[in-house]
């Protein structure tokens, strides 16, 4: 409950940034329905299409310039990222940072060096 108490104190009060559009469009419904698919604690699981539905319209860049050290302590920005891609959320580019996160660039390609013959 302090979880989601803080979250709703820090992130359901994002101000609209002059001449950017919301950074979402609801963000209680987001706390509500994504919360436990993006907290530290616990595994990394897709999220459900309420969490993905409540996503329509997010500014994931724009919320990034609020990622403070409290939200930090509690939510895993790897697991932001993997619920925003699996959601189809446009993710911020390459090197964008979320307070103390740097947004990564894609994985590299598989290895192409041949299997040795036994």
């Amino acid at each position: 409950m302090l979880v989601l108490t803080t979250s709703i104190l820090v992130l359901g009060n994002l101000p609209s940034i002059s001449g950017e559009p919301e950074c979402a469009p609801d963000m209680g419904a987001i706390i509500h329905e994504c919360e436990q698919y993006v907290l530290k604690k616990g595994p990394q699981i897709p999220p459900s299409q309420a969490c993905c539905a409540s996503l329509k319209g997010v500014y994931l860049i724009c919320i990034c310039k609020y990622f403070t050290g409290e939200i930090e302590k509690i939510i895993s920005f790897d697991k932001v990222l993997y619920v925003a891609n699996f959601c189809h959320v446009e993710i911020p580019p390459p090197g964008t940072k979320c307070g103390g996160f740097t947004v990564p660039g894609k994985p590299p390609p598989p290895s192409k060096t041949p299997t040795p013959k036994m």
